[in-house]
């Protein structure tokens, strides 16, 4: 009889045979799902030979669930993902006027999965506009409760606004000058915690550490936003030297544990000068804080020095700018990224496209404390192609791939890793890529499912 996946200390206990919710989604979504449960259940039945069973419960949210209840997002399906800890949801319709601003959004605050889980990679064969899309093998932890998606914003003109500026003129009058034009401004807040940065990072080095990826890079602005995108980076720095010490080195230690490697009669004073190439156009003061930190990272040698920092995970940061120029030119400096609500969201999409689109693009929303987790396609409804069978379902087979890694599942996630790359390797493609390859063989949805069950 199936049973309920628990949590004990952050740790699943995932039963033999389990309960998982699922969202068929809105539009495309039935197609989608049912091509995508007939791959699930046949990678749990050729990896498991019967021990291990899933037994799918629907749950109800979007157009079926308003159709159905009247409720876009009824309190049933809530308590169901609470319940169950784990679930699995196709693409939904954001309703069209007030309420709720996006169910999907909801969903996430409502359980607080702080982690929006993205992993991108590239599979042989996947048309790309890039000219090496292999050397896409990144990770994505994006935080997923703050920054702009806190939701808290005042319109233009509106009594709310016309009361917050008031307050803030009153509160803040030096600070108010900056708002250019006042009178005609909408307001929305940034709220970046030190505990919502600290919780996210550490989801993201424990997840390196465990799958023996060499970095972790900290995307921010904050040459820009000092106290919002420039504490993430420096609180996630800390987390790393705190928590992880013997496990992570940063890249600015690894430059002067190089250098005193290189040297071991180096002085502190000629290190800082090789690390801060306008270390003596500084002050004195600032020259002193320079060696302090070369003195602090020296004590680190015993346990970092001789070479041995060369096998500890790297962190690294890069302005979120530049990164999305350097994802594109230098694609293999990057492995796992944790970055804020914003700016996770391009960075995502636009890796997606290197990859093959965002149809293809694989999602989760993660509480790693709770346990609590909901896998998802990240792509829209297209409602001009619902029910015509034509859709990549990709988006949903690869979260679900996600789903039983994160179960431990891991011997039918690899067998569906293993169809997708039989697959589309043999260009037996849906539509959306047919029209881009050479050669392939255009299927329906519901038969690319079968194509990548064929090739497990």
């Amino acid at each position: 009889m199936a049973a309920t996946i628990s949590v004990t200390n952050g740790k699943l206990n995932v039963p033999d045979q389990c309960v998982i919710p699922f969202i068929e989604g809105d539009g495309t979504g039935p197609d989608i799902w049912k091509s995508s449960q007939f791959v699930f259940d046949s990678a749990v039945e050729k990896a498991y030979k019967g021990k291990r069973k899933i037994e799918w419960k629907e749950v109800l949210a979007g157009e079926k669930a308003f159709n159905k209840t009247g409720n876009w997002l009824p309190d049933e399906t809530v308590a169901a993902f609470k319940n169950y800890l784990v679930g699995i949801k196709g693409p939904l319709t954001t309703p069209v006027g007030g309420g709720i601003r996006s169910l999907n959004v909801a969903l996430r605050q409502l359980l607080d999965l702080y982690v929006c889980l993205r992993p991108v990679r590239w599979f042989n064969g996947v048309p790309s506009p890039v000219k090496k899309p292999g050397d896409v093998d990144m990770v994505i932890f994006r935080e997923n409760c703050e920054d702009i998606y806190a939701g808290i914003e005042f319109k233009e003109g509106s009594d709310d606004a016309k009361k917050f500026m008031k307050l803030f003129a009153e509160a803040f009058p030096k600070e108010v000058k900056k708002i250019r034009f006042p009178e005609t401004s909408g307001i929305g807040f940034k709220p970046i915690s030190k505990e919502g940065t600290e919780r996210l990072f550490r989801a993201a080095i424990e997840y390196a550490l465990r799958e023996k990826r060499k970095s972790v890079t900290i995307v921010h602005k904050g040459n820009i936003m000092k106290f919002t995108e420039g504490a993430f980076k420096d609180w996630a720095y800390d987390l790393a030297a705190r928590d992880f010490r013997n496990e992570t080195v940063s890249e600015r230690e690894s430059w002067i544990i190089g250098n005193k490697d290189s040297n071991a009669n180096l002085s502190a004073e000629e290190n800082a000068k090789m690390i801060d190439p306008g270390y003596t156009m500084m002050t004195p003061d600032q020259q002193k804080k320079i060696v302090k930190e070369v003195e602090g990272v020296l004590k680190l040698m015993p346990t970092h020095g001789g070479g041995k920092w060369k096998s500890k995970l790297l962190v690294r940061d890069s302005i979120a700018d530049i990164t999305l120029q350097q994802v594109l030119t230098r694609a293999k400096d990057f492995d796992v990224i944790a970055t804020m609500n914003l700016n996770g969201d391009y960075l995502s999409d636009a890796l997606a496209a290197q990859v093959g689109g965002i149809g293809i693009a694989p999602g989760a929303n993660i509480n790693y404390v709770s346990g609590h987790a909901i896998f998802e396609a990240t792509h829209g409804t297209a409602p001009k192609y619902a029910n015509l069978d034509q859709v990549n379902p990709g988006s949903v087979i690869l979260s679900g791939e996600m789903m039983l890694r994160y179960m431990g599942w891991v011997e039918a996630a690899d067998l569906i890793i293993k169809g997708m790359d039989g697959a589309i390797s043999a260009k037996t493609v849906t539509y959306d890529f047919h029209r881009l390859m050479d050669g392939a063989t255009k299927v329906k949805c519901s038969e690319f499912g079968q194509a990548v069950v064929k090739h497990m």
